[in-house]
């Protein structure tokens, strides 16, 4: 696995590039909370929220495709948000036998499964954005400057850094699966055993890859603390915000702000 397909962040020029990162992730940290807490079936809320950083993403010039790609890759998790559509009271849209009990799917319930597969799409197509026009080390000291747990900090520092080392590992064990592999020339004659064989070598390599992950992080661990580590990872100080910072800064919580408000006076 790359380092590039891991890495989210593409250099750039636009305005979101050159953005403070404290502003940026104020402003993500804003536009998240302020999709959570919209009502269900607020559809006019949602459509802004998605317009604002599809426009965003064609601002940053990264790329709305690769952007959508991201957000993606988290979708399959939306799977445990399936049982509202059937816990909801309501009126029922159809109604259907599974393993030989009988289950609908009511209005509000659909109403509410909807909902939370936009929120959540759109809750991570802003985070795929902010990681893809800030460097993580910027997103690190942007955190430490807004005063976060400075543990915090260093575990998501490490764990950020651990994902390019587990990768690093990993693609040494398919290299040397691959070079101890034999492929046969014949069509008719099939590479490898049976899927059972398969997932004895897979199980196989997932944990070597733990035990090697584990021994390599011990030793990174211990050259950290021969180089002066103690739990924080100094940088360069953020100047305080300017005036145009703390303005757009303002503007944008407002506008949240009044965007969830009117959602909730036309819910109700």
């Amino acid at each position: 696995m790359s380092a590039v397909f891991l890495d989210p962040y593409r250099q750039g020029a636009s305005l979101l590039h050159r953005a403070d990162a404290r502003l940026k992730l104020l402003m993500a940290i804003g536009f998240i909370l302020s999709a959570a807490l919209l009502p269900d079936g607020s559809w006019p809320a949602l459509i802004m929220l998605l317009s604002l950083v599809i426009s965003l993403a064609q601002l940053s010039q990264v790329g709305l495709m690769r952007i959508l790609r991201r957000s993606l890759l988290a979708l399959p998790f939306l799977l445990a948000a399936l049982p509202v559509l059937f816990s909801r009271h309501g009126q029922a849209l159809t109604q259907f036998s599974l393993f030989g009990l009988p289950v609908s799917i009511s209005q509000p319930g659909l109403e509410r499964f909807l909902t939370v597969v936009l929120k959540s799409w759109v809750s991570l197509l802003a985070a795929a954005l902010l990681a893809a026009v800030t460097p993580f080390p910027q997103m690190l000291a942007a955190m430490r400057a807004m005063r976060a747990p400075r543990l915090l900090v260093a575990v998501i520092g490490l764990m950020w850094r651990y994902v390019f080392t587990m990768a690093g590992t990993a693609a040494q064990l398919l290299r040397a699966r691959d070079s101890r592999s034999a492929v046969s020339l014949q069509e008719d004659l099939r590479s490898g055993g049976k899927l059972t064989w398969r997932a004895r070598v897979t199980g196989g390599m997932a944990g070597s890859l733990l035990l090697r992950s584990v021994e390599r992080s011990e030793r990174v661990y211990a050259a950290m603390l021969a180089r002066g580590y103690d739990g924080e990872v100094r940088g360069t100080s953020y100047e305080p915000l300017h005036a145009g910072g703390w303005a757009t800064l303002i503007c944008a919580l407002a506008f949240y702000a009044g965007l969830v408000f009117f959602a909730w006076l036309l819910a109700g």
